[in-house]
């Protein structure tokens, strides 16, 4: 393939040597910064890519094998691109027709001019998606997308259509908007077209695409999940176009339309934009696939006019290699035209013993493909066997070469383009710009567009007399007011929850940790300073972040410190992962300034604990940066997020967490004589944060009432029992009511609010605390872990309550699912 590689056209430099007129303003701009400032910008990509990138929105993804972005784009002529526009929206009709015969009467088939064998040999043909003359007449293709190469003569060829997924316009929009940062000489010296009416365009034809022309149609983008190596491009263009981010376990089928399930019930759903292969949709109808991947019954809905898949299942077929060898011939026939952006050159091979043409003149080396199957890459060499629906060969031209960043100097480097079209229903409109991939030796240039390596972004030079062609304004009724707590997919509300769980269990982990390392560096310890070890190691084993082996005695805390060090230190740095997985699970939650904000917040903390010695004090100091990421999303959550929906079961998710440690930890620390119960109570003001409100109200005298009434029942305490119970009734309240779950939360409140009243009218307030207050705190954190357990069985499970056999308990009201 080294052939590929070299020796290809010049995009930058023509053949007198000279640099073509379109490139000298962006190159202007590349000698006057020089190598060393061209090198900072080139870092400058690579940190924003991590930061705020496609390497921030892959869960548990390493930026190394993701999309790098090279700072020196790839411009085109503006008639260039009008003749490429003309010739990509032309293509497009044509796979649109050749897809609407196969899939409806097939005279194509019956004329002779496909071979069946290629058709029904193909495994992107679906059987299932063949329209009969009654169902309403739909486009097949919405979104196209075409990898383009030159021809030796100069010109474009399409190397491989995507009528399927066509991914990357999520990674172009982010090239667009992060080189617009790195590189702001660049967009003044060149003043590319902007991108951003394409994309206004589209959110339109996903309108006027409604079934039954409805005016304010319910659009979803569907995506595989978090694990999908496109899912960052699920989350950007759901922003970008407005639209819902859905995964198939979010959908339903009811009364033969689609629901999207959420806290507040069903939702409908009108156009979905899909992200899922198209083979993987419907269990009823590909038996092979398992019903947990898929929607049963949705291509039914499709096939009834109740709702606009895009593309249209099927649509696959049209990536089939062996195709484009056909294309010429069917243009004339299907459109009464010329073919005007032709594949390079293709051939079908129906068996193994179709002979192979020599090689044109110009091309550098023969690829091979299965002619029926556009996800599989190419061969270099001729396979023993054809697979079913033929094999096709193709005549690959050298790639041609534009300038890249190497090191600090340029270099020429391969690339392959990506060019996007979308089709309103009557019009087909080309974004003015698209996606170069760079190659290599060890490139793939055909099949699935891969999860990573370099790229490029691409520009057409604006035109100052061109009108910018934007949507019209929508006409229509007044849109109703909508503010329902609730409308969130209960998959999303589930990962708040837990968001909120992990985030304040690091909280915990940290204080914790913090409060026992301070107490060990302090060499010979008093009686009430063991006592309050001896607390933090039932603490911290209840946490899970030390092992038996770590109880303290008065002749050896080594124990505890090793523990600390072997157990403790490994656990939080599982905290930190686990946050930072469920944080990019619901990255379409958070704004770009919020994520932004978590994501650096939380680095900081990992490298903090990855870089700190393997001693106590460089621990503790290791620690502090996880509590000020948790405060930072306690800040941001009450300031950035709107009161209901993801905040809701974000700061659900915190309070109850919160509130299941404080009732452990007083406990804990009130589960001994009463002689020792000062150690205790100054042990909980401090893990509890109010050792200073504690001084300001009572000075230094310290008693068990208003020690414990601080911690336990005052509701104007953030840290204390009371409020975190004050704050999961409210949020319970507003999803469903004072029913079920919420009225559990209001009975712990009102023990909570009991408890200074019994202490005040107790003769032995230590008594009173050791001997049965702290028996009363272990109840109430197994009740409120059984309380997170009827959350998370009601909102996400979506299950009924649970019931004794036997025993009519009365069932609580479930929201449909």
């Amino acid at each position: 393939m080294v052939e590929l590689f070299a020796g290809g056209p010049d995009e930058m430099v023509s053949g007198a040597g000279r640099i073509r007129g379109h490139w000298r303003s962006l190159m202007s701009v590349v000698g006057s910064l020089g190598r060393p400032a061209m090198a900072e910008r080139g870092e400058r990509l690579a940190r924003a890519m991590a930061d705020d990138g496609v390497a921030s929105l892959l869960p548990g993804a390493a930026s190394g094998g993701l999309w790098r972005l090279d700072p020196v784009p790839l411009p085109i002529m503006g008639e260039e691109f009008e003749t490429l526009a003309a010739g990509i929206a032309q293509r497009a009709r044509l796979l649109d027709a050749v897809l609407a015969d196969l899939y409806g009467p097939q005279e194509l088939l019956t004329g002779g001019q496909l071979p069946p064998s290629f058709v029904f040999g193909s495994p992107a043909f679906l059987r299932t998606a063949r329209r009969s003359s009654v169902m309403p007449r739909r486009p097949m293709l919405h979104l196209y997308a075409v990898d383009l190469v030159r021809r030796p003569d100069g010109g474009w060829a399409v190397l491989q259509d995507r009528t399927s997924l066509c991914s990357g316009l999520g990674q172009l929009l982010e090239n667009r908007r992060l080189l617009g940062a790195a590189m702001p000489e660049a967009f003044r010296a060149s003043l590319p077209r902007s991108i951003s009416p394409f994309f206004e365009l589209w959110q339109e034809a996903l309108i006027r695409l409604a079934p039954h022309g409805m005016r304010d149609p319910a659009v979803a983008l569907l995506s595989p999940g978090t694990k999908d190596p496109h899912w960052f491009e699920h989350v950007v263009l759901s922003r970008e176009l407005g639209c819902a981010l859905v995964e198939t376990g979010d959908l339903t089928m009811r009364g033969g339309a689609l629901f999207l399930k959420t806290l507040a019930g069903l939702q409908p759903l009108d156009v979905v934009l899909s992200r899922v292969d198209a083979a993987s949709l419907d269990p009823l109808d590909q038996p092979e696939v398992h019903a947990a991947g898929g929607v049963p019954g949705i291509l039914d809905a499709v096939r009834h006019g109740a709702l606009t898949l895009l593309n249209a299942p099927g649509a696959g077929l049209g990536e089939a290699p062996g195709l484009a060898a056909f294309l010429e011939r069917l243009c004339p026939h299907l459109l009464g035209e010329t073919l005007m952006l032709p594949s390079v050159q293709t051939h079908w091979l129906a068996n193994a013993d179709s002979p192979l043409p020599p090689m044109p003149k110009g091309h550098a080396a023969w690829a091979f493909r299965p002619a029926g199957q556009g996800a599989a890459s190419e061969l270099m060499e001729r396979p023993a066997t054809v697979p079913s629906g033929g094999l096709a060969a193709i005549a690959l031209p050298p790639l041609p070469v534009a300038p890249s960043l190497e090191g600090a100097g340029l270099t020429p480097s391969p690339f392959v383009l990506r060019m996007f079209a979308v089709s309103d229903g009557v019009h087909w409109h080309v974004l003015p710009g698209g996606l170069a991939r760079v190659a290599s030796a060890a490139t793939r240039l055909t099949g699935r567009l891969p999860g990573g390596g370099w790229c490029k972004d691409v520009w057409v030079p604006a035109d100052p007399s061109e009108a910018i062609i934007g949507p019209a304004a929508q006409r229509g009724p007044p849109i109703s007011i909508r503010r329902v707590p609730g409308a969130i997919p209960s998959r999303v509300a589930d990962n708040l929850f837990w968001l909120g769980r992990y985030v304040e269990r690091l909280d915990r982990a940290a204080r914790l940790m913090r409060a026992a390392i301070s107490r060990l560096r302090r060499g010979a310890l008093l009686p009430r300073e063991l006592a309050e070890i001896s607390t933090l190691a039932i603490c911290l084993r209840e946490a899970q972040l030390v092992d038996d082996e770590a109880k303290p005695s008065a002749g050896s805390l080594l124990a505890l410190a090793d523990a600390l060090e072997r157990v403790a230190r490994p656990g939080v740095r599982d905290l930190q992962g686990r946050i930072g997985m469920l944080m990019e699970s619901v990255r379409d939650r958070l704004t770009a300034d919020m994520h932004a904000t978590f994501k650096q917040t939380l680095r900081t903390a990992e490298e903090a604990l990855d870089n700190a010695p393997h001693e106590l004090p460089d621990l503790a100091r290791a620690l502090l940066p996880s509590l000020r990421f948790a405060n930072a999303v306690a800040g941001i959550a009450s300031e950035n997020m709107v009161r209901g929906g993801a905040r809701l079961f974000l700061e659900l998710g915190r309070r109850i967490e919160r509130a299941q440690a404080v009732a452990s930890e007083v406990a804990v620390a009130l589960d001994g004589p009463p002689a020792r119960i000062e150690a205790g109570l100054r042990l909980v003001l401090e893990l509890c944060d109010s050792v200073i409100t504690y001084r300001s109200r009572y000075l230094a005298v310290l008693q068990p009432a208003p020690a414990l009434d601080l911690v336990l029942a005052d509701p104007s305490n953030p840290r204390g029992l009371a409020f975190q119970l004050e704050a999961i009734q409210a949020a319970l309240e507003e999803v469903a009511g004072k029913d079920g779950p919420a009225a559990e939360a209001a009975r712990l409140l009102a023990q909570a609010e009991a408890i200074t009243p019994k202490l005040l009218a107790a003769e032995d307030q230590a008594l009173e605390a050791t001997r049965h207050l702290s028996p009363l705190l272990r109840v109430m954190a197994a009740e409120i872990r059984a309380l997170s357990d009827q959350v998370a069985r009601r909102y996400f499970a979506l299950l009924p309550p649970a019931r004794a056999v036997g025993v009519d308990v009365g069932e609580a009201a479930v929201l449909k699912a």
